[in-house]
């Protein structure tokens, strides 16, 4: 093996240790993987998943509608446009404060579940299967996302149903095509530095191409590329409600000179007029309450991204 290739076979192996691969069909018989997410998960909260029940070949097609939709001419997927002031719809990074850092990606973000509260009217009639498929995927993702908050309940001695039953009964899920087109400049990114403001993000990324990177211990780390796995990754409404013992991390997504780049995106977040805390049971003398309680996170935390704050601090408790 040459020197060039001892060091991506190492590089390969240390992000492989920051993200770690979890079976996920077995958080219910294996105590080591479920211990192996309650590590993970307690320091960078993002982690490679398989086991999922997900066939590669459906992956694919998951993949192929993104890859098709984004491929249509301008005026095609502008029948999805976005509203002006609002999230819902297919465009780019819009300008909505001074000094903004803007993304370089184009996106196409739907509400999927509530079923009767999706706006149809934005989703694609093009490709013609685009639809069945997104049903189909978000259904099984939600199902990996429901067995991972009861994994993630019952490591904090919790019942079952712990965080399941602080979502309310109208959870969200939200899903964003995202397209990186190549970039020449390395000071482009496709996404810029943040934190999700969902409980559970799932990403499924491309065949090849990386990108996203996670912030862990001072420095960037980049999220390998498994195209049979899941990247999970915790968002900020998960590390309230735990009190901060599972963390939400900070990650960009790189742009790529040569080539572009595609993703799909799945958050689930409580229903939107709920109150969000910390859990009672999480809180003691030992552990103190970390955040207030807040009402509408989803809201909160836009109004604070546009602001240039950062949501999870504005909602600590200082000492």
């Amino acid at each position: 093996m040459d020197h060039a290739s001892k060091l991506a076979t190492k590089e390969r192996e240390s992000t492989d240790s920051i993200f770690p691969t979890i079976d996920v069909s077995l958080l219910s018989s294996s105590e080591n993987e479920l211990q192996k997410v309650k590590s993970v998960l307690s320091s960078c909260g993002c982690f490679q998943a398989v086991g999922h029940g997900i066939p590669s070949k459906f992956l694919d097609k998951v993949r192929g509608v993104a890859k098709e939709f984004f491929a249509l001419p301008d005026e095609e997927k502008r029948k999805c446009a976005r509203a002006a002031n609002e999230a819902e719809g297919y465009g780019d990074d819009p300008i909505v404060a001074e000094k903004q850092v803007i993304d370089c990606c184009y996106r196409l973000s739907l509400g999927v579940f509530p079923v009767d509260q999706r706006r149809l009217n934005l989703w694609p009639e093009n490709p013609t299967d685009f639809g069945e498929i997104l049903h189909e995927y978000a259904t099984k993702v939600k199902s990996v996302m429901d067995d991972l908050s009861k994994a993630m309940a019952r490591l904090l001695n919790l019942e079952e149903d712990g965080f399941l039953s602080q979502y309310g009964a109208r959870p969200i899920m939200r899903v964003r095509f995202n397209f990186y087109p190549p970039s020449p400049s390395a000071d482009v990114l496709g996404v810029k530095p943040h934190s999700d403001r969902s409980s559970i993000t799932v990403l499924l990324q491309g065949e090849e191409v990386e990108g996203l990177q996670v912030f862990k211990d001072g420095a960037w780390a980049t999220v390998p590329v498994i195209p049979q796995a899941l990247v999970v990754n915790l968002g900020d409404q998960m590390q309230i409600l735990s009190n901060g013992i599972f963390k939400s991390p900070v990650h960009r997504v790189l742009t790529n000179p040569n080539q572009l780049r595609l993703s799909v995106a799945m958050f689930n977040e409580p229903e939107q007029d709920g109150e969000i805390e910390p859990l009672h049971c999480l809180v003691d003398e030992a552990r103190p309450r970390m955040y207030r309680t807040v009402k509408n996170y989803g809201a909160f935390n836009y109004e604070c991204v546009q602001k240039g704050k950062v949501p999870l601090e504005e909602v600590r408790i200082k000492s």
